[in-house]
């Protein structure tokens, strides 16, 4: 996105250009177009203390991908309520879910209002299925369960998609706030769905640097968790091989150019009973 600077002032989309937004900056990370001069800065900041950041973003969404078609296929979900989407970029949840089934209906959710003007990009579904936009927070569980209500069957399992979003919910207090938010979530599903998340976490030193810094930048901010933290928000659930792991040793593609590195990202699936 190239912005004149005279944009800046006022948005039409109402979107604070003043202030980083880490859908923004992941976006950047990602190599995409839609961010702002603020959020290069930002991001450019932090991987001048954690280069690795690009590679973190990149095996993210790659796990997301596996995860998708995972979910889709082997486990039969046809219904996707992806929370914290961020930005159109390759191979969005609807897109790697209906290559899969043509009839998987998503719903995305994020409170970003760049996200709502690019929804038109989102919304491209396969006819055979249904793709949705919700513009909500991920802390007020039951506006997202009403809207998202319009589209998905709760009847029939859904799969929770969590991705790199709950890091922006404090960690501390046994983790209680994002267990509830979870809890609440999960508890509106059926049998049968699925919670697949990932979150960044504290073992690796550059990163938790970096994002000490970012945290000064007056960006929302972003709490790392150790494993056994991120493991804990799958308390209740059946979770499925090969566990909560770093994510580049979930379920691997096999890859030409050898292994992956390992960003300090852990995540996983795991089915309701």
């Amino acid at each position: 996105m190239t912005v004149d600077p005279s944009e800046l002032e006022a948005h039409p989309h109402g979107i604070d250009t003043s202030v980083p937004h880490s859908a923004r900056i992941w976006n950047y990370w990602l190599g995409g177009k839609d961010h702002y001069p603020v959020d290069r800065e930002a991001g450019d900041q932090f991987a001048a203390v954690y280069p690795g950041i690009f590679d973190l973003a990149r095996l993210s969404r790659y796990f997301l991908g596996r995860v998708i078609r995972h979910l889709a296929g082997e486990a039969g979900i046809r219904q996707f309520l992806d929370i914290g989407t961020g930005l159109p970029t390759a191979d969005n949840t609807h897109e790697v879910a209906q290559r899969v089934n043509p009839a998987s209906r998503v719903v995305y959710v994020d409170n970003d209002p760049l996200i709502l003007a690019h929804a038109n990009a989102l919304l491209v579904s396969d006819p055979r299925g249904a793709t949705a936009y919700i513009q909500a927070d991920l802390h007020d569980p039951e506006a997202i369960l009403a809207e998202a209500e319009k589209t998905l069957d709760f009847d029939e399992p859904v799969a929770l998609i969590l991705m790199q979003v709950l890091g922006h919910v404090p960690n501390g207090d046994g983790d209680a706030q994002a267990r509830s938010i979870i809890r609440r979530l999960m508890e509106a599903l059926p049998p049968g769905s699925y919670l697949a998340l990932n979150e960044s976490a504290d073992t690796n030193e550059l990163n938790a640097k970096a994002t000490s810094l970012y945290n000064e930048s007056g960006a929302v901010k972003y709490y790392l968790r150790d494993p056994e933290q991120i493991a804990g928000l799958f308390d209740g659930l059946e979770v499925m091989e090969p566990g909560v792991v770093p994510i580049q040793d979930w379920r691997p593609d096999p890859n030409p150019f050898g292994d992956s590195p390992d960003v300090g990202v852990w995540g996983g699936i795991a089915r309701k009973a």
